[in-house]
């Protein structure tokens, strides 16, 4: 059964202690909904979620999806957004990564599938690997090392989105896969390996801000709530094949720096490091799908969004 809107629908959100995760559970509470929001609290943490815990309908449930699913309140949608997003913690937690992707989406769909609920996949721009095509569109099929340390990540992704078809051609399961582009925003752990947090602790610490290689490799990076409401209209949209969700500014790493270095007011140099091993050159969207379908594009410049996010961090450091 398609759903067509959230005040009122039971919602689960796997992650949903997560940095993105923790931001869609407060839009759907805001919007009426009744979310559960299960996290095994690996890289997740109880405390985004906190300011819900009290919320009509809102509950915590602290549980790995890679075991059964179950809920006691028949669910409407199921939000997938649980696994490790960054480098730094998929690389920590390779096997887990893996697991989440495979059996943890193997066990959401499931339970979409006993429930007649819609399902939502957060996929990943990673599916693209090191593009060779730019921007990248949904058609592009990606340039990926399944056995690089990235793979773990990118692998689980690519087979998470073959799993959620092969569940609506075979089962009729009402389906939606979001290719998320970086997204930040507050909430972020700021060691959580990401360009923006490592940048802004560095330099709101005055310390050497770290930039991989020259610094010409490129990102495009969307404000998460921007990315929110996105994802919103992509599930009551009825649009069941992937959607590119990012914005399309894009900026080098170099350029990255020299901003959050100039908005936080910081002495910190630039200091290059080896880049890591599959680190991509390009990445950029290509949104016509999601212009055409959700009549969504970011509105949030990165100037505003980095302003927004490092006055969080400095109130929490």
């Amino acid at each position: 059964m398609t759903i067509e809107r959230v005040d009122g629908a039971h919602v689960v959100v796997t992650g949903g202690a997560g940095f993105l995760g923790s931001h869609l559970c407060t839009r759907l509470v805001e919007e009426g909904a009744g979310v559960t929001c299960i996290d095994n609290l690996i890289t997740g943490r109880a405390s985004n979620v906190e300011h819900l815990v009290g919320e009509p309908g809102f509950r915590l449930v602290k549980y790995d999806v890679t075991d059964y699913l179950h809920v006691p309140t028949r669910p409407d949608a199921i939000l997938h957004f649980a696994s490790p997003a960054s480098p730094t913690d998929y690389l920590e937690y390779p096997i887990q990564t893996l697991k989440v992707g495979a059996l943890g989406t193997h066990k959401a769909l499931g339970m979409a599938r006993a429930h007649d609920a819609t399902f939502l996949l957060a996929s990943t721009s990673e599916v693209y690997g090191d593009p060779r095509v730019h921007p990248q569109p949904e058609t592009y099929h990606g340039n990926v090392d399944p056995v690089g340390p990235r793979g773990v990540y990118d692998e689980a992704k690519r087979f998470a989105e073959a799993l959620t078809h092969a569940y609506h051609r075979t089962h009729g399961v009402d389906v939606r896969i979001a290719r998320i582009f970086n997204v930040y925003g507050e909430r972020m752990r700021i060691e959580d390996g990401r360009a923006v947090p490592t940048f802004i602790g560095q330099a709101l610490r005055g310390e050497p801000v770290t930039v991989h290689g020259d610094g010409a490799q490129t990102r495009s990076l969307c404000y998460v709530d921007d990315l929110v409401e996105g994802t919103m209209r992509l599930l009551v949209s009825g649009y069941t094949d992937p959607v590119n969700l990012g914005s399309d500014e894009e900026v080098s790493v170099g350029q990255l720096a020299r901003r959050i270095v100039e908005l936080t007011g910081s002495g910190s140099p630039l200091a290059h490091v080896p880049r890591p091993a599959g680190d991509p050159s390009l990445r950029r969207p290509e949104l016509r799908v999601a212009r055409r379908e959700l009549g969504w594009e970011p509105g949030t410049t990165l100037q505003e969004g980095l302003r927004r996010t490092i006055a969080w961090f400095r109130g929490r450091m």
